[in-house]
């Protein structure tokens, strides 16, 4: 899809709802009659009322293994908007290649997610959304929020477009779709990036019965250049006799690709059972209440109204006799004199004074029951969830440099010479039941206990040395419990273990816990939070297994024993954060690269293996998050320090810091504005190298081994919010060019140049 017919589509959409909302026009109805806004404004919709159409929209996730619910706030401020375009992170916290939708791995290493069986897709995170993160909706009035962001051109630009709709089968059952299409042309050569993603999803929350369906489909394409060949390219251009540009800069590799092909199917649903008991309403539902029975009584009163004219039209034209209707239906007389009937008994009505007072009557019955409602109070849930995933992965070159790799293991087939054709495909069906007594059914019950079982059938196939395939099954039992305490203000806990009975992962042990203590302190809330696991878990099987043409690996390894301890303490009131984390493994396991630079940027002698460190290695974290509020100035800080005890095997920069000034004002009343410029920085470090051919963030070895980092990157932005519209302008990385040029987040892959970016995201109610 080019930019210029994204750009179309969006404008297209935007103005055909632009013209749905303002109706200050002549419009033309369906019989063929032009009306103006006045006319319109005085006919009443379809429920005989001309309220407003109601607007709102509630979010949760839920969680993988039950479907618990967690309510979450949608991502509608247009506070750090123009960051949520970077492959970098809201804060530039992540190592890339530079290029939008490029692969990227986290520098905060207690914020990297635990290794999955699949790693091909995790460093697409930016991309590929965790079932736990995914938001499913109940809305009001059905709800569409369109995004763009652009930068550059046709040849080396970036463009982003999401695509998003909610709509709601009464207040039950929810339904929705996202469309994610990302492409990056790249602003060196060999690096273009191309990704697809559509969603599809459901929701049931009825009292006893409750279902969440999720599927969606995943495409990615990524050109694979190896980096450029000589740094000096970007640090030291004066040393070349001819001036560069960044697409002429030479790169290692050429007409090289990495696909990524996966689906995902989840289901997770549960049956209760309870009793009923009376509560007090929420504010939003005696709203919501409020609006319903004034809809009503409207719709009651202009039906009579029409009646009454019925009425006294046929007695003018004397038509005094009403044959078939049925007795509970008449209406006799004139204006005072009504006859009404409710399930057979008829309550006669004499006089206007009369009706006003039963209408009275009626309304002081709605105030005395309008403040409790009907709760369904589960105790027992019945839960099932499904998980099926399916991914399939190629890396596809055409050309590669002589001697790049140290070792081939087969040349065959139709990819033979220098042509590579790898291929793996990986399908993961998980089957959990469990049964849960719900927190909260009564005074005594101050906790919810679960107890499951998990059912995880693993297929794995990866080519063998005579062009073939070979086949990897595997079929693993777990048991596991649960229990949490979510209700109240005051304290939270959740702890759960699970360890495998059966399969390769027989003898795994999975302990996690979370707590939190909120209590007011000033004025404000304080709170006090701690985590902390104990995992003692088997390597994932690409660690294991691994076959390609130039990599080649069938490991035993022992299981991995990873212990983490975390607290952190929030202050409100003076925007402070504290988080410290101290984390112990044993049995690390990780991919190594190493590889010789020669003359000319020349790399030889590639090599990938997966290395196992047998020592204990220590990780001390703490970040500290204190922002500063003077009138419309805003201040905004995050510094993280790192110490590894094993730099070698577990590389990271001993701080990483993160700063944004910038005014908050509001122009007109009506237009929120933010304007600024923020910029991030981390300590030189020998970062994660990158393997093309696995697509896999490696730890570099050898005597190539590069450092990265001592570079401030900035960015100057405007941020403006309209109602429902959010919109941007920046310059990225103004400081481009300026004294030091170092700016590699990866080794030999250099970051963007200074570049304008422009981006939107509208909301649409209707």
């Amino acid at each position: 899809m080019s930019k210029k017919l994204i750009s179309t589509l969006l404008f297209l959409l935007m103005t055909a709802t632009a013209w749905a909302q303002f109706e200050d026009y002549n419009q033309i109805t369906p019989d063929g009659q032009i009306t103006n806004q006045a006319q319109r404004k005085s006919n009443a919709d379809s429920l005989g009322t001309d309220k407003e159409i109601p607007k709102g929209i509630k979010a949760w996730t839920v969680d993988e293994r039950f479907g618990d619910r967690r309510d979450v706030a949608l991502d509608t401020v247009s506070h750090m908007f123009m960051n949520s375009i970077f492959t970098t992170g809201l804060r530039g916290e992540y190592n890339t290649l530079g290029n939008l939708g490029a692969p990227r791995i986290n520098r905060i290493v207690i914020d990297r997610p635990l290794y999955q069986q699949f790693i091909f897709t995790q460093p697409y995170s930016y991309f590929i959304q965790p079932i736990e993160d995914f938001h499913f909706t109940n809305t009001l009035s059905p709800f569409t929020n369109l995004s763009y962001n652009t930068c550059g051109d046709r040849t080396d630009g970036e463009d982003h477009f999401t695509a998003k709709f909610c709509v709601n089968a009464g207040k039950k059952l929810g339904v929705g779709f996202h469309f994610d299409y990302l492409y990056g042309r790249g602003y060196y050569s060999y690096q273009s990036s191309s990704h697809f993603n559509y969603t599809v999803y459901g929701s049931y929350l009825g009292d006893r019965y409750q279902a969440h369906l999720l599927f969606s489909t995943n495409h990615q394409k990524l050109a694979e250049n190896g980096g450029i060949e000589d740094d000096y390219y970007i640090t030291h251009p004066e040393s070349f006799s001819n001036s560069y540009q960044d697409l002429e800069i030479p790169t290692i590799l050429e007409r090289n690709w990495n696909r990524n092909d996966n689906q995902h199917l989840f289901l997770s649903h549960r049956y209760s059972v309870g009793f009923n008991r009376k509560v007090p309403m929420t504010e939003e539902e005696i709203k919501a209440r409020q609006f319903a029975l004034a809809a009503k009584k409207d719709k009651e009163k202009r039906d009579a109204q029409e009646k009454n004219k019925e009425g006294i039209n046929e007695e003018e034209q004397g038509g005094k006799q009403f044959a078939g209707r049925p007795d509970d239906a008449k209406i006799v007389g004139s204006e005072s004199e009504i006859i009404a009937s409710e399930t057979g008994n008829r309550i006669a009505v004499d006089g206007k004074a009369a009706a006003d007072s039963l209408l009275a009557n009626e309304n002081q019955s709605d105030e005395d029951t309008t403040w409790l409602k009907n709760e369904y109070v589960p105790v027992t849930s019945f839960i099932h969830t499904l998980k099926v995933d399916n991914y399939s992965r190629i890396y596809q070159a055409y050309e590669t440099p002589e001697d790049y790799y140290a070792y081939t293991y087969y040349n065959m087939g139709a990819f033979t010479g220098d042509s590579i054709y790898d291929k793996t495909q990986h399908y993961d069906v998980r089957n959990t039941f469990a049964i849960s007594l719900l927190e909260g059914f009564n005074k005594w019950a101050k906790a919810g206990l679960k107890g499951f079982v998990t059912s995880d059938l693993r297929h794995f196939t990866l080519p063998d040395s005579l062009g073939g395939t070979n086949s990897y099954n595997d079929h693993n039992l777990s048991i596991g419990a649960q229990l949490s305490k979510t209700q109240g203000n005051t304290l939270h806990y959740n702890a759960t273990a699970e360890t495998w009975l059966s399969g390769d992962d027989a003898g795994q042990l999975k302990i996690d816990a979370t707590a939190d203590l909120n209590f007011p302190l000033f004025g404000d809330t304080v709170t006090l939070a701690a985590s902390g696991f104990i995992y003692h878990q088997n390597p994932t099987f690409y660690y294991r297994h691994y076959h390609a043409r130039h990599y080649w690996w069938d490991n035993s390894l022992d299981k991995i024993i990873h212990t983490r301890l975390q607290g952190l303490f929030s202050y409100h009131k003076t925007h402070t954060t504290l988080r410290v984390a101290i984390d112990e493994i044993k049995n690390h396991t990780f991919l190594s690269q190493s590889y010789h630079i020669g003359d000319e940027g020349k790399r030889t002698g590639n090599t990938v293996k997966v290395n196992q460190c047998s020592d204990a290695i220590s990780l001390i974290t703490a970040s500290l998050t204190q922002n500063f509020i003077l009138g419309p100035l805003h201040w905004e800080n995050v510094i993280t320090w790192q110490k590894s005890t094993k730099e070698e095997a577990l590389p990271v920069p001993d701080l990483n810091l993160y700063t944004n000034l910038f005014l908050r004002f509001r122009i007109a009343k009506v237009l929120n504005c933010e304007m600024g410029a923020d910029a991030y920085f981390f300590t030189k470090y020998y970062a994660p190298d990158y393997s093309p051919a696995l697509g896999q963030y490696t730890v570099q070895e050898g005597d190539s081994r590069t450092k990265v980092g001592g570079y401030p990157i900035m960015d100057a932005y405007a941020n403006f919010q309209l109602k429902h519209t959010r919109f941007f302008v920046m310059m990225s990385h103004v400081n481009a060019g300026m004294g030091n040029r170092e700016y590699f987040l990866t080794p030999h892959y250099p970051l963007n140049g200074r570049i304008f970016r422009f981006g939107v995201s509208w909301n649409f109610f209707n």
